[in-house]
Parts: structure tokens; sequence; C-alpha cells
């Protein structure tokens, strides 16, 4: 195999975890409050050869001096989209939507390591019945909200209303009295690359990194949510259509480059 068809199937390989991704995006279009990711590829080494010695050729010269052989390209990074979806009204009272961009709700969920933190913009809450007669404010999923102090969100059961302020505040309502109960836990992503995608629209730190410099609290009064509101997917579809069209005539090209440097390679043999 020589060095281009090389660098075409390292390069194939890359174009086929962008296309996985974009495919992911377009899956989730319609999921509340999803975070598109978008994909960055950079070079991979370079060999130079030097094949011009001849100082006289070298003369005058600005350019490098050889030939530059790629070694293809790779994904470097993806990017974690945490612009604000468009808000869609339920008039119910347990649908919440952030109204800052870099703004998560922290929740608890199943890690490698038990139980720990996770983030998310999904704001599509209820009510879970616990053996002592409290209700808990869980995700869609079942998972606990988590409030203000770090530990999940209970409520008494004997409750007549609840509904959640602008400040993320639980005002429950019993008989005459209304009351807060509740705060949610919020925090915004000060580097929202650095976080990983934790499955079913959540986020999670990385191994062994600390929250500091990445997630920073968010104040009561710092706090902006809207209630009986979703926030919609940000996943531009024709975006994305355009970049699998774009990655996938990468795609073709590349493998139009193996079978041509195949051929190439035939031809070569067959010479007497």
């Amino acid at each position: 195999m020589n060095r281009s068809m090389i660098q075409a199937s390292v390069t194939m390989g890359q174009l086929q975890n962008k296309l996985d991704l974009i495919g992911n995006n377009l899956s989730n279009t319609n999921t509340t409050g999803y975070k598109s990711r978008q994909a960055d590829f950079s070079s991979l080494l370079y060999q130079q050869i030097d094949n011009l010695d001849d100082p006289e050729v070298q003369k005058g010269r600005q350019t490098p001096a050889g030939i530059r052989l790629g070694s293809g390209a790779k994904l470097a990074h993806t990017n974690l989209d945490l612009s604000q979806g468009s808000l869609q009204n339920t008039g119910r009272e347990l649908d919440v939507a952030l109204l800052r961009e870099n703004d998560l709700i922290k929740i608890q969920a199943e890690g490698e390591n038990g139980l720990e933190t996770q983030y998310t913009r999904s704001g599509n809450f209820y009510l879970s019945p616990l053996n002592n007669g409290e209700m808990m404010l869980t995700t869609a999923e079942g998972r606990p909200v988590l409030g203000a102090d770090e530990n999940p969100i209970t409520l008494a059961g004997d409750m007549d209303g609840l509904s959640v302020r602008e400040d993320g505040a639980l005002l429950v309502t019993r008989g005459d009295q209304q009351n807060v109960e509740g705060q949610l836990g919020i925090t915004r992503a000060v580097r929202p690359r650095m976080l990983e995608a934790a499955g079913g629209n959540r986020f999670q730190l990385p191994e062994n990194v600390q929250a500091q410099g990445i997630l920073e609290n968010v104040s009561q009064q710092d706090t902006q949510v809207q209630s009986q509101t979703l926030e919609a997917s940000n996943v531009d579809v024709s975006k994305e259509m355009t970049d699998m069209l774009m990655a996938q005539r990468a795609y073709q090209f590349n493998a139009r480059s193996i079978s041509t440097s195949d051929q190439m390679m035939g031809l070569v043999n067959q010479l007497r």
C-alpha cells in the first residue's frame, strides 16, 4: 500500500465518525433540550522529503524545499453547542426552560463509580412518590433533580399545587398558604467543550477532572427560568444536511483516490 492509499484510508475512517455525529444530531431533532455537537478536524503529522539538494536549484526559493507528504486528517474534538433552542409553551407547571445559554440543571445519575452529579437542559420534570409519603422531583427518566444544596428535591405529599418561579424556586400551595420548599440546582458551563456526553441527553465531567474552572454555581438572584415552557432541540436540520453531503463527498473522493492508486500500481506492475 502506497502513501496516498494510507492517507485516504485514515481520512475515511475519521469522516465516518463525523457522519455518525451528524446522524446522532439529526435523530435528536425533536428531543427536548438536546444540544448538537460539531466536529473539528486537524491534520496528522506530515513527512518532509528533501529531494532537491542542488544548491543552484535552491537559489531564490521562498517555499520549503522538498515534498511534504501528509498522513491524513483526524477528528480532533467535538464542540458542544449550548445555544438556546426555540421555546415551546406547554401549559404544564413542571415543564421548565432555562433562559441562559450555558446554564445546566443538576441531576443525580448512575455513573461508573456509583451515584454522581450530571447535567441536562431538559426541563420536563415529574413527581415520583417515595415510600415515606413524600414526592421527589425527577426527570422524565426518573432520575432525581438536585437542589441548590446538592441533595435531591423532595416535597411533602399533601400539596394542592406546585409551580416554579422565575428564579428557580419551587412554590408549593397547601390550602391558602404558598411557600418556597425547594430551589433548582443550576450551574453554568464556563468551558462547555470540556463536558462529555453521558447519554440520555445528559452531560458529565471527564473522569478525574474537577468542576473548578469548568462549571460555576448560579445564585438564585442570577437564575432565569420560564415555567410551563420547554426548550426544543437546537439542531439546525439544513446545516446538518449540508454537512452530511460535504462529508459524503469527501468520503467518496478518498475512496476514489484509493481506487485510482490501485489502478496505477496495477499498470506499473504490468510494465515490461
